[in-house]
């Protein structure tokens, strides 16, 4: 049997969220979360926390997985570049020491040799002892293969952003309209700048955690400006969905509604993801 086969996958650990309608999406801030729409979600299932590396350690002792950031660029996918680029690896954000061009994200962020799951930040770092921390360094295709072996899905941004309302149908963010502070999500706010065990903060209405800052969550869908179509508009296939902001984010990523996209091979320190269960085939 295929080992990314699913496993008889169980509810046991997953928290149900009911079927409703809800007003998604927001008028009031960025194009690419208007306009605010009528959705009907189907009752389903979601992990309480983003998976963390001991759930992702199983995974690959159970396959023998290897992550897109494990593997060595092709040659042939990158004409003229030189043999020592080719090399595995992730983002890593370093800050700059001076000021510079913010359109320019290669300014902060650079290509690491080395950095994977195992070594969020390249040779040097380790996950000894974060077991219970945020999986990163996984690329969309990871996280959709933990899913798959789990029995489970991405969540659609749908019932991402419902359940993160946690049936507060018009607040800000997953507890509320008060705005957050450190005691509330791991944000660029608490000074961490990295981050912290799952389920630190409390948790929404629902029972959910990490749904504000900590890291970045994949979403099912591929990026599309204007979301409300259903399905939506046709994209390139190379960017997916995110949501929830993370660690090194201000609070305007922290936002139920906010929305934003990540490259599907990329992979980096900011970026994990949680689980859903569908009660109706996808």
């Amino acid at each position: 049997m295929d080992t990314l086969e699913k496993q008889v996958a169980s509810t046991s650990d997953m928290i149900r969220i009911p079927d409703g309608t809800f007003r998604m999406g927001s008028d009031r801030h960025y194009p690419e979360e208007a306009p605010v729409h009528s959705v009907t979600v189907d009752g389903f299932w979601i992990d309480p926390t983003p998976v963390t590396n001991a759930q992702f350690r199983a995974f690959v002792a159970a396959t023998g997985y290897v992550t897109w950031a494990e593997i060595a660029p092709d040659a042939k996918d990158y004409p003229g570049a030189r043999p020592e680029m080719l090399k595995a690896g992730g983002l890593v954000f370093t800050p700059p020491s001076r000021p510079v061009d913010l359109a320019d994200w290669s300014q902060w962020w650079h290509f690491t040799f080395g950095a994977t799951w195992r070594r969020p930040y390249g040779k040097g770092s380790h996950i000894g002892g974060l077991d219970d921390h945020p999986v990163v360094q996984v690329a969309y295709k990871d996280a959709e293969a933990y899913a798959k072996w789990a029995g489970k899905e991405l969540p659609t941004e749908a019932e991402w952003e419902f359940a993160a309302r946690g049936g507060l149908a018009a607040a800000e963010f997953p507890w509320g309209d008060e705005p957050p502070d450190p005691r509330r999500a791991n944000w660029s706010g608490t000074g961490i700048g990295a981050p912290t065990r799952v389920a630190r903060y409390p948790p929404n209405p629902y029972g959910l955690y990490d749904l504000a800052g900590n890291v970045w969550e994949f979403i099912e869908e591929p990026w599309t400006d204007d979301y409300s179509k259903t399905p939506p508009s046709p994209v390139p296939q190379d960017r997916h969905v995110i949501r929830g902001g993370s660690y090194g984010g201000g609070p305007i990523n922290l936002r139920v509604r906010y929305r934003d996209s990540h490259p599907a091979a990329g992979a980096g320190p900011h970026v994990g993801f949680r689980c859903a269960r569908s009660e109706t085939a996808r």
